[in-house]
């Protein structure tokens, strides 16, 4: 837990988790507004579809932005200018009068989205490396304690709150000062590795080539994310035959809990055994989870769920470790090329499975989920054996 303790007693460290957590936070309170939204302007599900599909497809085209972006000003500037646009921003999704503007304001929501995404972590990656520390894994941990803190204790207020914007405006409140008052711990950071390698352009081929093993372990990761938090519950109504509603969101609720754990404890094992063999073991276990799931029986299944987060916790915060300190690439030219290839994969991989389940079932899909998990073991598996 040392990475944690050194979070929560130096500022220099909790300052950029703090962002994680913000980022969350935000997002886990409009969660709680969506179906009002969606009621108040009249929408369908293809349109509110449609319109979550713009936040995402801002997040994208930030995504070859971003870098230069931090290039420019600074990873530290970005972090703060874009955490507290992020939190003004959501303002807007919830009284947008029209579904027209609905769509653009989640676009734009999105674009600084992405931005606080790669900078935040570009931000740690760099400070790690400067004081020759681990709190990658444990500033994810911060990011899932910012969805428990959005969407559990917004929903707790949420009957004492009448108009929807009010809300919102007091959680971005509380972000935005909170976050000017952290800020000063990382505010002047500018990124060592960009000022060393000053302004040498890389392709897209040559960002490639080094990082291509980390960007499909990414895809493949990254989609099974995305496809348990659309899709787990369906699979205990669908698969496990399970007729209560709390009950089958107990897969998802299993799935993020072991996750925030393991990311909290992530560092130290990965100071002690390296980035790779976490990976290995990481994606072992969401294997062995992702078995007890397809035994389609309910405690067995959400034990599963549960094993599968503990798994995937340490994986992404890893990759991300790994593309900052790419030879002769940026911190935040390497993980936004890695983020990129994994954003895809949380996008895409819902409504294909969805599609796979039309043709068979849910149970194909998620025995998909389990060879992807085994293939990104594989390719860990190899890019050890390499660099031994």
């Amino acid at each position: 837990m040392n990475s944690l303790q050194l979070i929560l007693t130096r500022l220099r460290y909790f300052g950029p988790a703090w962002v994680f957590a913000s980022l969350n936070i935000i997002v886990g309170t409009w969660v709680l507004y969506i179906p009002g939204v969606k009621e108040r302007l009249a929408i369908d599900d293809a349109q509110l579809g449609v319109a979550l599909f713009c936040f995402a497809l801002g997040t994208l085209v930030m995504i070859p932005l971003s870098s230069i972006l931090i290039k420019k000003i600074g990873v530290g500037r970005v972090t703060l200018f874009s955490i507290i646009t992020f939190s003004i921003l959501f303002f807007a999704p919830i009284i947008a009068p029209s579904y027209e503007l609905l769509c653009m304001s989640l676009f734009i929501a999105g674009l600084l989205g992405c931005s606080t995404d790669i900078a935040m972590n570009a931000l740690v990656s760099d400070i790690e490396q400067e004081d020759e520390v681990h709190f990658m894994s444990a500033s994810h941990g911060f990011f899932s304690l910012g969805g428990v803190i959005g969407a559990g204790i917004g929903s707790f207020l949420i009957v004492y709150i009448e108009v929807p914007v009010f809300h919102m405006v007091y959680v971005s409140i509380f972000v935005i000062i909170t976050n000017l008052l952290f800020a000063k711990a990382y505010f002047s950071v500018k990124g060592k590795r960009e000022e060393e390698k000053g302004e040498k352009k890389l392709n897209f081929i040559k960002l490639l080539r080094p990082l291509f093993g980390l960007t499909v372990i990414a895809f493949l990761i990254m989609g099974s994310e995305g496809a348990i938090e659309h899709w787990s519950k369906l699979y205990l109504q669908d698969i496990v035959a399970v007729t209560s509603e709390k009950v089958s969101g107990f897969g998802f609720v299993a799935f993020s809990a072991t996750m925030t754990i393991g990311r909290f404890l992530g560092d130290e094992i990965s100071k002690r055994f390296g980035s790779l063999p976490i990976i290995i073991g990481g994606c072992m276990i969401s294997s062995i989870g992702f078995l007890a799931v397809l035994v389609s029986q309910i405690a067995i299944t959400i034990t599963g769920f549960g094993l599968v987060g503990l798994g995937f916790s340490v994986i992404i915060p890893e990759l991300f470790r790994l593309a900052g300190k790419a030879k002769g690439i940026s911190s935040a030219e390497g993980i936004s090329f890695v983020a990129g290839f994994g954003y895809l994969g949380f996008l895409l991989s819902p409504p294909v499975l969805g599609f796979l389940s039309k043709i068979e079932s849910l149970r194909l899909s998620f025995i998909l989920l389990l060879l992807g998990t085994i293939l990104a073991m594989t390719i860990t598996f190899f890019l050890k054996k390499r660099r031994e």
